[in-house]
């Protein structure tokens, strides 16, 4: 039994949404990052991957850095210690390539602690309230790394695990393919969970692809957590987003949803029309001030949905986000505070945007959201793709 979960049925997408005077750019202006000509060599493929030693645990286990490139510039490392994206390279409106996420380019930076920078999270993203969940009649007390809650998978999640690795490249793609298998019991989750997490660099995208089976009935809920700024530096106060959005799932102090699903219509949440970032940032509340919300996207149930869209004025490079799941996290690195540092860039608060696709958080606990249970006989599969583009 192949068992896909889906995003919940909303609101369709309206056509002439993107023809909103003075608001057009994000779309009519989005193309695909631009294609040089370029002569190959006879037998030569036009995407490579490359190998190179990352670190080495305390444990003494090697970590490898895997370097994908496409023939139209764009280039993405990413090392199986957490499956962790450590930099996408795009160009941008003059044709300088920048890197587009945050993250470091040594494996002692991620060893000492991050806040999750382009990792893979698992077994559950996102929180699970007071770290528990009852599953056919059993309580699971799982590890409290937020408070009393539980938070992306909790305190050794898969962020922190080396994951095997195998790689292909080829005239058509360059695929990375990562597996990990997480004992039952592990951070207080019950099964052996087999989890494949590929990465596949095409001409002008990521695509991620989870897949997961177990042994005992267990939750899921994979993502990735990449934080985003499109100008390479500086923060993401300035870019231009859109969320294919009419609800969220309101939290609690704690972050934990309420359980309600609301309008966005009316609220300093509503991105369904393209509007820079920091418009509204006070508005938003929150402590420290800034956005943390999941959102409930609209779409058909079991289609590929466009989540999101984000623009950056100044370089022009521009994302879209698309995919199976129900649920868009948008969190504007509120907790960024500049004490974390990669060569000449200081991540100060605002320096990154995260877009996680996902199921809603504390869905275990929460029978009126979709659900993100997986059994025995049945498989987790789902995708989102971060599509590179440029406005002219």
């Amino acid at each position: 039994m192949k068992k896909k979960i889906v995003p919940l049925t909303g609101l369709p997408l309206i056509p002439g949404l993107w023809l909103a005077a003075g608001l057009v750019i994000l779309l009519a202006g989005c193309k695909p990052a631009p294609k040089k000509e370029k002569t190959s060599e006879p037998g030569r493929p036009k995407y490579k991957i490359e190998q190179s030693l990352f670190g080495i645990t305390p444990e003494g286990d090697s970590v490898m850095l895997f370097t994908l490139k496409n023939d139209q510039e764009i280039v993405v490392k990413i090392t199986n210690y957490g499956g962790i994206i450590t930099e996408i390279h795009t160009p941008g409106r003059e044709g300088k390539s920048d890197n587009i996420v945050l993250g470091f380019d040594n494996l002692d930076q991620y060893l000492a602690g991050h806040p999750y920078f382009g990792a893979i999270i698992g077994r559950y993203g996102n929180r699970i309230g007071k770290a528990q969940f009852t599953l056919d009649g059993k309580v699971y007390h799982l590890a409290a790394n937020d408070g009393e809650n539980a938070l992306h998978g909790g305190v050794a999640g898969f962020d922190k695990k080396i994951w095997s690795p195998e790689v292909t490249a080829g005239n058509d793609r360059a695929v990375l393919k990562l597996s990990y298998l997480s004992p039952d019991g592990e951070e207080g989750y019950p099964g052996n969970l087999q989890a494949v997490v590929t990465y596949e660099l095409l001409s002008d995208r990521l695509m991620i692809t989870y897949e997961a089976k177990t042994d005992k009935a267990t939750p899921v809920n994979l993502t990735n957590h990449s934080y985003f700024n499109l100008g390479g530096e500086g923060t993401i106060l300035d870019h231009i987003l859109y969320i294919n959005a009419s609800r969220y799932t309101p939290p609690d102090e704690e972050l934990i949803p309420t359980g309600e699903l609301t309008n966005v219509q009316g609220t300093p949440f509503d991105f369904r029309r393209p509007t820079v970032v920091g418009e509204r940032l006070q508005e938003a509340g929150g402590n420290p001030v800034g956005y943390d919300l999941n959102y409930v996207l609209d779409g058909t149930a079991g289609e590929k949905v466009l989540a999101a869209k984000l623009l950056d004025p100044q370089s022009g490079r521009s994302l879209e986000v698309t995919t199976t799941e129900p649920g868009l996290q948008f969190y504007t690195g509120n907790f960024l505070d500049g004490s974390l540092v990669s060569g000449d860039r200081t991540f100060v608060q605002y320096s990154g945007i995260c877009l996680e696709t996902q199921h809603f958080p504390d869905s275990p606990n929460q029978p009126g959201f979709p659900n993100t249970i997986l059994r025995p006989g049945e498989t987790y599969a789902t995708q989102t793709i971060f599509k590179f583009g440029v406005e002219e």
